[in-house]
C-alpha cells in the first residue's frame, strides 16, 4: 500500500504543478514530452538490437505504431503543431528502422532453420 500512496502523491503533485503553470511555462511540456518520447524510442531500439529480438509482438507493435505516427503527423500538420510534427516524424523514422531490423532478423532466423547442414 505504501507504493500506491506514493503513486497517488506523485500524480496529485504533477496535476497541481500543471494547474499552477502559466501560459509561458506550459509551452515547455510538449518539448519535454518530445524529448522523453525520442529517448524511449532509442531505448527500445537498443534493447531490440541487444536481444536480437525476432518476437512477432515487437513487429506488430512497430507496424501499429507506424500507422499511429502517420496519423499523428497528418493531425499535427493540419493543426500546425511543430513539437508534435517533430516527435511523430522522428518516431516514424525510428520505428521504420526497428521494423526493418526485426524483419531482417526473422529472415536470417528462417534461413538458418531451413539449412540442413550446420555451418
Amino acid at each position: 500500500m505504501n507504493g500506491l500512496n506514493f503513486n497517488i502523491f506523485c500524480y496529485k503533485f504533477i496535476l497541481y504543478t500543471l494547474y499552477k503553470m502559466n501560459k509561458e511555462e506550459i509551452k515547455i511540456i510538449p518539448y519535454n514530452a518530445l524529448t522523453l518520447s525520442i529517448i524511449s524510442r532509442f531505448i527500445f531500439m537498443f534493447l531490440l538490437y541487444k536481444n536480437k529480438s525476432t518476437n512477432s509482438l515487437s513487429l506488430i507493435f512497430c507496424i501499429l505504431s507506424i500507422f499511429s505516427s502517420s496519423m499523428w503527423i497528418y493531425y499535427s500538420y493540419t493543426t500546425n503543431d511543430l513539437p508534435l510534427i517533430i516527435r511523430s516524424s522522428s518516431e516514424l523514422t525510428l520505428l521504420s528502422i526497428s521494423s526493418i531490423y526485426i524483419i531482417r532478423n526473422k529472415i536470417l532466423h528462417y534461413q538458418l532453420q531451413k539449412q540442413i547442414l550446420p555451418i
